[in-house]
């Protein structure tokens, strides 16, 4: 949800701006970039840096499923967790590679182009299911997570395994 990320970042006047990017634009957007779309120098910096941060998530993952198994304090990793929930995070498929190279996915349940805002098709009474099916959302196995710090290891960039693996924990 770009447009609820951008506006706890009291950034939502560019929301227009990221409409019509994919996630993979968004996550290479430089200052100059937005520089050209006449975003001031106090935005440009603050969503660089954001975006930054966004890249950083795996590692932040990583390091909460350690200090977990330690047997530490749940409230700071739960913080972080809640945090992150509220940040774009693209679904994960084994195939990302091939999408990117093709350009903007299509959401192939309905046949439009994906983008960072989404659509009003899924409204309330929209089955959360259907809508995660549709997006291609893979369900993890994780076999022997209680107190074993590894199970089978997650691919890079699969973000909402990871997420789930930390969340199991």
């Amino acid at each position: 949800d770009v447009p609820a990320w951008l506006k706890s970042l009291r950034l939502h006047k560019y929301a227009a701006l990221f409409s019509q990017m994919t996630y993979e634009e968004m996550m290479a957007l430089t200052e100059c970039q937005l520089e050209a779309q006449n975003v001031t120098k106090g935005a440009r910096h603050k969503i660089v840096i954001s975006i930054q941060k966004l890249k950083e998530r795996q590692n932040l993952l990583k390091s909460l499923e350690g200090d977990i198994l330690e047997g530490g304090n749940l409230r700071v990793p739960l913080q972080e967790l809640h945090q992150m929930i509220l940040t774009p995070i693209k679904a994960y498929s084994s195939q990302s590679s091939s999408t990117e190279e093709h350009g903007r996915e299509v959401d192939s349940h309905h046949g439009h182009p994906s983008s960072l805002l989404g659509s009003d098709r899924d409204g309330p009474g929209s089955d959360c299911k259907d809508s995660a099916a549709a997006a291609g959302m893979q369900q993890h196995h994780l076999p022997g997570c209680e107190g074993e710090s590894g199970g089978a290891p997650l691919p890079e960039g699969d973000l909402p395994g990871q997420f789930t693996r930390v969340m199991g924990k």
